[in-house]
């Protein structure tokens, strides 16, 4: 069973087009806003869901990290991409993909401090280590902006693969600041956050949404369908409630037009850093 976990988690982790080749699976590429175990542990009713209202395979793909994520979906490498709000701009805009819905909830992007630690203002932050989930999530360009407004002179930016991950090291005194999003803040076990507190937050920004990629223009009544279907299911809210939520919701006029400052500078950076 060990390994059976193991090579689930490895599959997730693969380029989406070449999971789709083998298996010829509608692929819902989910960004790795936390651990490939959690996702696809998340995602697991919505995937058995979609499967019934489109009566094909489907599968719940991730990436190592947000910059892989961006290129992935750029690519075309996924049917239906869930990713936060600068990223699904740039897919629409750059990729053609159409957004669908979002969360209720609101998304804010938070700076996580320890409890009992040192910090208590951003200027106490000068030279420290901070920490983020990579250069091209939300939380982490709002966190990068947040310390130049406050003039703050960190060491760069390190970055690890989950916001669980930040959690534990800022808690442990490994760094003493990290960048997370509310969500995920208050998805951390009572002892782990026990230990941490929120410093500074963000104003709300589009968080978490459902972009459709254009080769599926001609299913996009029947997928909407299966996913508001999916929302009033008992699964769909349990998973709502764990995660805090509260349910999907439609997009609000120019929701996304206002991440563009945010999905250029995505952009900039992968034609920088191009591979």
């Amino acid at each position: 069973m060990k390994y059976l976990r193991f090579f689930l988690i490895y599959l997730l982790l693969l380029p989406a087009a070449g999971m789709a080749n083998a298996e010829d699976s509608f692929i819902i590429g989910i960004a790795p806003h936390t651990s490939a175990r959690v996702i696809l542990e998340m995602y697991q009713p919505l995937r058995i869901s979609m499967e019934k209202a489109l009566g094909r395979s489907v599968a719940i793909a991730t990436a190592p990290d947000f910059d892989t994520f961006a290129r992935r979906g750029l690519a075309q490498e996924y049917d239906i991409a869930v990713t936060t709000g600068h990223q699904a701009r740039l897919f629409q805009t750059d990729a053609a993909y159409t957004p669908l819905l979002t969360y209720k909830a609101d998304f804010k992007a938070v700076t996580i401090v320890a409890a009992k630690g040192p910090i208590k203002k951003a200027s106490d932050l000068k030279g420290k280590d901070v920490l983020g989930l990579s250069q091209t999530s939300l939380v982490t360009l709002w966190g990068m902006h947040w310390l130049t407004n406050n003039r703050v002179g960190a060491n760069p930016i390190k970055f690890v693969s989950a916001s669980d991950s930040v959690a534990q090291l800022v808690a442990a005194g490994d760094a003493a600041a990290g960048f997370a999003s509310l969500a995920n803040y208050q998805k951390l076990t009572p002892e782990l956050k026990s230990q941490l507190r929120i410093l500074d937050e963000s104003k709300s920004m589009a968080g978490r949404v459902y972009m459709l990629n254009k080769r599926h223009a001609a299913l996009q009544r029947k997928i909407d369908a299966a996913l508001w279907a999916f929302a009033a299911t008992a699964e769909a809210k349990k998973y709502f409630d764990a995660t805090m939520l509260q349910g999907y919701r439609t997009l609000h006029p120019n929701e996304l037009k206002e991440m563009d400052s945010y999905a250029a500078e995505v952009r900039k950076f992968l034609r920088n850093n191009a591979k």
